[in-house]
């Protein structure tokens, strides 16, 4: 496991396809930082890859951010763990806002234990989960 602090917050490498974000308490998440995450996930990790999204610490996204959020193809799976009915919430509305633009495959956890391990249990073959 790797860390690394960006703009916004921490993402930790958990191996070539697995990456957990940690956004920092009450940052508003902006277009270019979404361009920022997705950066890196594309030059840190091989494709197709995992995300565990790790909200651990409350935070919002401008409307623009909100829109591009879901737009990076190279992730075929998340993971959201989730620390209160506000964090799921902003979870379920900012997936409504990309509902049109992505299918999403997400699952909300509780544990960041057990998201890991259901993230690391997927086997991705070429774009395509086999569970």
């Amino acid at each position: 496991m790797k860390s690394y602090r960006l703009s916004f917050g921490e993402i930790i490498i958990h191996d070539s396809s697995l990456a957990e974000v940690i956004v920092r308490e009450g940052e508003v998440m902006c277009e270019q930082k979404v361009d920022e995450y997705h950066d890196f996930l594309l030059s840190s990790l091989v494709a197709p890859f995992k995300v565990l999204i790790n909200k651990t610490n409350a935070y919002s996204y401008t409307f623009e951010a909100q829109k591009v959020i879901g737009g990076l193809q190279e992730i075929v799976a998340m993971a959201v763990v989730i620390a209160s009915q506000a964090g799921l919430m902003s979870t379920e509305t900012l997936m409504s806002v990309n509902n049109e633009s992505k299918a999403w495959n997400i699952k909300f956890f509780r544990s960041r234990d057990a998201a890991l391990y259901w993230l690391k249990s997927l086997e991705v073959c070429a774009n395509v989960i086999v569970v």
